[in-house]
């Protein structure tokens, strides 16, 4: 767990120590009321400004404001131990990811991946100005050295992008890859309304709830998790066949589909893989022969072991289905002995079956442009088998 002793106090403690000490508190008093699970802070630190040695320009604290301090003492989150001053940022970011998670699985709403990467940026943003907070780096915005202020006349702090582009950022490469993935859909959906992108995005979201989750351990500490929060959530919802068609081919908003195909395109197969840049699972009806865990709806596997791999494949299958233009599908018949069959047949067959209904799953339109599935090729070689011919005109 990450600790830094030689953290230093913030100015508006520097300035209730003052007052503290000017009660005649015993420095390793005042020492007491400042450390905390987060932080450790050293007598000596107490010491020098008590002796004048740092902090001079601080001003001391007045009585009402010491008195406000002594009576919200401890002031913490009783479930963490947090301080709901000093850790405010901590607090903040874990309040804000438990939001994302808890609207995403309400029911009864109709934009819930757009409100979870909002509030997840959000979240991410917090937990690494946290992060930088306590390890001394300065995530305000600078021009020649001069800190950059707001309309209003505060500072300007990064935003998630660029804290996630400084070489001070702890997060792993897959972890960085899932957030900028969120970013760009997040500038896509900022100003216009979107739909059917749950699904979609559904996968690149958990990665992103188990993502923050392993970095609030890792950078912080394990008893700062949210699995104990949050747990599994339930699900009403069964598949049959038609239903799976329908889930799998719908429609996404063009312009969500292009920065998706955008993103995906500049990153290698192991990159899209990575369970930290998009988290899939399988559900599947478990059969075991031990009544104690027939129950288990769920079941969890090691990631590399032959269970993980056999569910990789089941996952990449549905997932990543392989997408085709009209000319491919119609040289791919040809391969398959069916010479004559062209461009014009292939057209009039796609209508007469109305085969770009959504619904079918034949297909998907990506930025105006209609692309198939081997679902259609195989309809199509099932047509031809059957002696289906172009009809004469008129």
């Amino acid at each position: 767990m990450a600790r830094r002793p030689g953290n230093t106090l913030e100015k508006w403690e520097v300035a209730i120590v003052r007052a503290m000490l000017g009660r005649n508190f015993v420095p390793q008093d005042v020492q007491a009321y400042f450390s905390r699970p987060t932080r450790s802070i050293n007598h000596a630190r107490i010491s020098e400004i008590r002796d004048g040695a740092k902090h001079k320009t601080i001003k001391q604290a007045t009585d009402l404001e010491l008195d406000a301090f002594l009576d919200a003492w401890p002031n913490v989150d009783p479930g963490t131990g947090l301080h709901l001053q000093g850790d405010e940022l901590l607090i903040k970011a874990r309040e804000a990811m438990t939001a994302a998670v808890l609207t995403f699985n309400s029911g009864g709403l109709y934009f819930r991946a757009e409100l979870f990467i909002v509030t997840a940026v959000i979240a991410w943003t917090y937990l690494l100005h946290a992060y930088f907070k306590r390890e001394g780096v300065d995530y305000r915005y600078r021009r020649n050295g001069v800190v950059q202020l707001t309309p209003e006349g505060a500072e300007k702090y990064w935003e998630l992008g660029q804290c996630i582009s400084t070489g001070a950022n702890p997060l792993d490469p897959p972890v960085v890859n899932n957030l900028k993935f969120l970013l760009e859909i997040r500038h896509e959906i900022e100003h216009r309304s979107t739909s059917r992108v749950d699904e979609a995005l559904s996968a690149k979201l958990q990665a992103c709830c188990i993502n923050f989750n392993e970095a609030l351990k890792n950078l912080f500490g394990r008893e700062y998790a949210l699995e104990k929060r949050l747990p599994i959530a339930l699900q009403f919802v069964t598949f049959d066949p038609s239903q799976r068609a329908n889930l799998l081919g719908t429609d996404l908003p063009q312009h969500i589909a292009t920065a998706m195909d955008n993103f995906h395109n500049a990153l290698t197969e192991e990159e899209q893989a990575d369970p930290r840049f998009r988290f899939r699972v399988a559900f599947v009806p478990k059969v075991t022969g031990k009544a104690s865990k027939a129950d288990h709806s769920i079941e969890f596997v090691k990631p590399g072991s032959p269970e993980a791999e056999a569910v990789e494949k089941v996952l990449l299958k549905e997932m990543e289905r392989p997408k085709y233009l009209p000319s491919q599908i119609v040289a791919r018949a040809k391969a398959a002995g069916h010479p004559r069959f062209g461009i014009y047949d292939h057209t009039v067959l796609a209508q007469q079956l109305d085969a770009r209904v959504p619904g079918k799953g034949y297909g998907v339109s990506i930025a105006n442009t209609w692309y198939w599935y081997d679902s259609w090729f195989e309809k199509v070689l099932e047509k031809l088998a059957e002696g289906w011919t172009r009809p004469k005109k008129a």
